[in-house]
């Protein structure tokens, strides 16, 4: 028993031990340098970017008053969120005549292409920061020592940062059409009944979009830090090496070769003092 219970211990132990040497081998200070310390702030503002725009409802609706005494007055409420496929979200519209109630509508447009491409963008550079941050802090040997680590993550951070210029703006438009055809206005001018004079239309519930338009605002937050980043990343890879050790071949050359001019003008003038 005692044998089972110790090698049950060991075992038990074995996780934690191997967690513990992941969390003491990781190097914090490595934070503070620019490079790090971007780092985090692009795995922050990814989580902020997917997550107000992933998360987003809202509602829109109308008022339809009817002439006729029999019928009451109709409130609409329409709920939207993501992915923005405002061409499946039914609603009923009421009739003003005596035969039939209500007839199903569908509010208009398909934005999900926009939102759908910045969510799985934020999503994406999520788990890459997050692995950058784990090879960088831990195992930062790798880093310095393989150069392809540094031109991997210098071509990956270029990508990111015309992806995310892309889907900032590509959202952003996207959001302005949303907003268009969820105004209360359109809603109102989609239905039929508010064109005659059966029915008096007003509007109802108007969409808050303030989570919406801060999404877009984090999109671009995360260009600008990806396209920050690319500098200090080029500085880890050889181009920037090899670019630094030119120009000091350069003004080695050049040394000796005015060094060299200024002996030969003595020379000259000493022999024709002679």
């Amino acid at each position: 028993m005692s044998s089972t219970e110790s090698a049950g211990r060991t075992a038990d132990k074995s996780p934690r031990q191997q967690v513990d040497r992941l969390l003491v081998g990781l190097r914090w200070r490595r934070l503070e340098e620019p490079l790090g310390f971007i780092k985090v702030l692009q795995w922050l503002f990814a989580i902020f970017a997917f997550g107000s725009c992933g998360s987003y409802s809202g509602e829109t609706g109308a008022m339809v008053r009817c002439n006729n005494e029999a019928k009451d007055v109709s409130s609409i409420i329409v709920a939207f969120g993501y992915p923005f496929r405002l061409h499946r979200i039914q609603y009923e519209m009421p009739l003003c005549d005596e035969e039939s109630s209500s007839k199903t509508m569908h509010l208009m447009g398909d934005f999900s292409a926009p939102a759908e491409f910045f969510v799985t963008l934020g999503i994406f550079s999520f788990f890459y920061t997050m692995a950058a941050l784990v090879i960088y802090l831990r195992f930062h040997n790798l880093y310095t020592e393989n150069k392809r680590f540094p031109l991997v993550d210098f071509c990956v951070t270029v990508s990111f940062t015309f992806f995310w210029l892309v889907a900032a703006a590509a959202w952003g438009k996207g959001l302005t059409d949303v907003k268009g055809a969820t105004r209360p206005s359109s809603l109102t001018a989609a239905m039929s009944v508010c064109h005659g004079e059966e029915a008096v239309c007003s509007a109802g519930a108007t969409p808050s979009m303030g989570l919406a338009n801060i999404s877009v605002l984090f999109g671009f937050i995360n260009f600008f830090l990806w396209a920050g980043n690319c500098w200090f990343v080029f500085k880890e890879t050889p181009w920037h090496g090899q670019g630094q050790g030119q120009g000091q071949d350069q003004d080695q050359g050049q040394g000796p070769s005015q060094e060299s001019a200024a002996e030969q003008g003595a020379v000259e003038k000493q022999v024709h003092h002679v």
